[in-house]
């Protein structure tokens, strides 16, 4: 059954919300960068990656379902943090607000009776518990240390080790 041009438009701007998503992360990544935090840096560019991975999910599940795939304007995002908690605070409430979003095709799949995309959208609502999860956790560290240049440099070599 071919996929109904409402849900195909609610995906396709959740498509958008998902490349904004990986485009905020690659400029965050930028920002750890500039400032010597490499770990940080590497953090945020595989985050980015899996942003980008998650728009094409959609990309492909809205192809597969016989729908169309608009691409619109990614948004600039705001690069104006001034320290690695600041991002993280960011983080944490955009994944909050990406999970609102996911919730929202949830409801309308639900509302359209679209028992395909509800159970697509399955994987993405397990995903972002663990987006939250690792954001808050990250941010929690941040607050731990608040201005210790030793706990900001370990932090730094533990997400570093992210593959």
């Amino acid at each position: 059954m071919e996929i109904k041009d409402k849900m195909t438009k609610a995906i396709n701007k959740q498509i958008n919300a998902e490349l904004y998503s990986s485009y905020l992360y690659l400029g965050m990544s930028a920002y750890f960068k500039k400032n010597n935090l490499s770990g940080f840096s590497q953090w945020m560019r595989i985050q980015s990656n899996e942003e980008q991975a998650h728009a094409m999910k959609f990309f492909n599940y809205v192809l597969e379902r016989g729908g169309e795939v608009l691409l619109e304007d990614i948004k600039a995002p705001n690069e104006n943090w001034k320290t690695p908690l600041e991002v993280f605070e960011a983080v944490y409430k955009h994944e909050v607000k990406v999970t609102t979003l996911i919730n929202e095709l949830l409801k309308l799949a639900r509302q359209e009776n679209d028992t395909a995309t509800e159970s697509m959208l399955k994987w993405f609502i397990d995903e972002q518990v663990e987006e939250e999860a690792n954001a808050k956790e990250i941010l929690d560290k941040l607050r731990l240390i608040k201005d210790s240049v030793n706990g900001l440099f370990m932090l730094d070599h533990e997400l570093g080790e992210r593959k």
